[in-house]
């Protein structure tokens, strides 16, 4: 005898799944997953610099607070440059591409003049003003977003044609390269080289291009790597690999041991918030690079899973709009948004667990750096606009409104002056 499921009954209320559905399915969910991730991860950015920064800080005579009064400053930058962005149309956008990318040109120029470059370790890509430390690539990868965005748009049609796909994006990707490579910074040009990759997939470029592409960027990397002795001690001591055991360490596998150390050190639940053993002035770069790691201590597995689960939620969601619009200019930059994102991430955590040498970038939205802060809010606050324009955001968006409008309606009004 066969056995048949009731249909569901007239009136019924839905299941979970299909209510989980439902809000997956709903206009704004891309807009409340994307801000959420972004508040959430700065959040935890803020208590871990200052957990991660304090102790150095007092032993260099200054505040245990400086880092992190430092970072929140950033932070009140940033929030109002995400609302402010939030609410600009694309056309504004497209308007503001051109001025946008060559005020970046002459900020990244500026890593070359000795009255303003700043830097470490051979390293120029900051510049000092006014006592302040800005990173103008972090601006340049905000402005090309934006510009190749535009122009890829206007050449829609020629995308078929690969010197039409590629002009001029690359060559105005290559004078920002230039420059941010006049500081010797590969790492950042790395993550430049694959936003624009990103860029032109998204837009439609032909595939064969890529290859080619890939191959050449594979040659120039290597020779780049190959002239530099920082560089190749760095790749070396990677592929020969550091022993997290042995209380002998090289020079060359310092940072990255002791960055294993705290993670294995904070276990399953961690060793508690402020109680990491190697910010002790004994893991470098602890409230940038490593910050990761330091969570892993104090925070144990949970807090570095926490930290993942909201830059895979930021990722996916970036991912969902890409997906969603039917809008090219908002597909190719927020595909370019969600690459510079990924790319961050992955060689951040990569290399502070060991699966990639260590290149000196920062987590986003969580590692000390106002500069990252600044422009990664600004780019998802551009993301953020996009969301509301989505098909029915802007229709439920209204609705919600007029709900609260009618709640506080109905509110009985208090009187002033004494009741008699």
């Amino acid at each position: 005898m066969t056995v048949t499921a009731d249909p569901p009954r007239a009136g019924a209320s839905p299941g979970l799944g299909q209510r989980v559905a439902g809000r997956l399915n709903a206009p704004l969910t891309s807009y409340y997953l994307v801000l959420g991730a972004t508040v959430t991860l700065t959040c935890i950015g803020l208590v871990m610099v200052l957990s991660s920064s304090s102790v150095t800080s007092i032993a260099s005579g200054a505040s245990p607070f400086s880092e992190f009064w430092r970072q929140a400053m950033f932070a009140a930058i940033g929030f109002p440059a995400l609302v402010i962005c939030s609410r600009i149309p694309v056309r504004t956008w497209q308007v503001l591409s051109w001025p946008l990318l060559l005020f970046s040109f002459v900020l990244q120029f500026l890593t070359l003049i000795p009255p303003f470059r700043a830097g470490t370790n051979g390293n120029y890509g900051w510049i000092s003003i006014a006592g302040f430390n800005l990173q103008p690539a972090e601006v340049g990868k905000f402005a090309l977003i934006v510009w190749s965005a535009t122009v890829l748009v206007r050449k829609r049609s020629l995308m078929d044609q690969p010197l039409h796909a590629l002009i001029p994006v690359v060559p105005g990707a290559g004078v920002l390269l230039l420059l941010i490579m006049g500081g010797k910074d590969l790492g950042t040009a790395m993550v430049v080289m694959a936003i624009v990759a990103g860029l032109l997939f998204v837009a439609g470029a032909p595939l064969r291009i890529f290859a080619a592409a890939a191959g050449a960027l594979m040659f120039a990397v290597l020779m780049l790597v190959l002239v530099s002795g920082n560089r190749l001690s760095r790749i070396g001591t990677w592929l020969q690999g550091c022993d997290a055991s042995s209380e002998s360490v090289m020079d060359g596998c310092f940072q990255s041991v002791h960055g294993q150390w705290a993670l294995a050190t904070g276990g399953w639940g961690g060793v508690g918030l402020g109680g990491s053993r190697e910010k002790w002035g004994l893991l470098p770069e602890a409230h940038n690079d490593f910050i990761f790691a330091i969570i892993g201590e104090e925070l144990g597995l949970i807090g570095t899973l926490l930290v993942i689960g909201l830059l895979l939620t930021l990722c996916l969601s970036l991912a969902r709009i890409v997906l969603r619009t039917e809008e090219l200019f908002v597909k190719i930059a927020t595909a370019g948004v969600l690459v510079w994102v990924v790319t961050h991430s992955v060689i951040n955590i990569g290399g502070v667990v060991g699966l990639l040498p260590i290149v000196g970038m920062p987590l986003p939205l969580v590692s000390s750096g106002g500069t990252a802060l600044v422009t990664m809010l600004a780019a998802i606050g551009m993301v953020l606009g996009f969301a509301r324009r989505e098909s029915g955001a802007a229709e439920a968006l209204a609705a919600r409104a007029g709900l609260v409008q009618r709640s506080l309606a109905v509110l009985p009004v208090r009187r002033e002056g004494r009741s008699r």
